[in-house]
């Protein structure tokens, strides 16, 4: 999708006409997403731009489109341009970690925080005479 919105229409309120905005970008998000993938291919990645116009528009993850939509409206702009690319993607997989394992702090370099209650040691036990 490549499309630019006006912010203000005649009969409607301004607040009403970014929702419809937001909605439409929303709208085209689910309807990609439903495509079947072509194989070998895990999901769909969203290549996205918004400005105020198309040559000024910059690259702005996909959570963060309706900030920068609401962000063009409080700087006063008139319209918004919103460019959303479907591109098939690979996931990365997670790395899983046991349950109960605590993460080594030794084996990534960490020393651990002399504040902490887990730091202390034997050595500074009382010791009775």
């Amino acid at each position: 999708m490549k499309k630019t919105f006006p912010l203000h229409a005649p009969g409607k309120a301004d607040p009403r006409v970014v929702e419809a905005i937001k909605h439409d970008v929303r709208k085209y998000v689910k309807r990609e997403r439903g495509k079947t993938l072509p194989e070998g291919f895990d999901l769909w990645e969203f290549a996205c731009k918004v400005g105020a116009t198309g040559p000024t528009a910059a690259i702005t993850p996909l959570n963060d489109v309706g900030a920068a939509i609401d962000a063009i409206v409080n700087a006063g702009g008139t319209e918004v341009y919103v460019e959303i690319l479907a591109v098939a993607g690979h996931r990365i997989p997670r790395v899983a970690v046991p349950v109960g394992a605590a993460p080594d702090a030794a084996a990534a370099g960490l020393a651990p925080d002399p504040a902490s209650p887990l730091a202390a040691t034997d050595d500074a036990a009382p010791q009775s005479s």
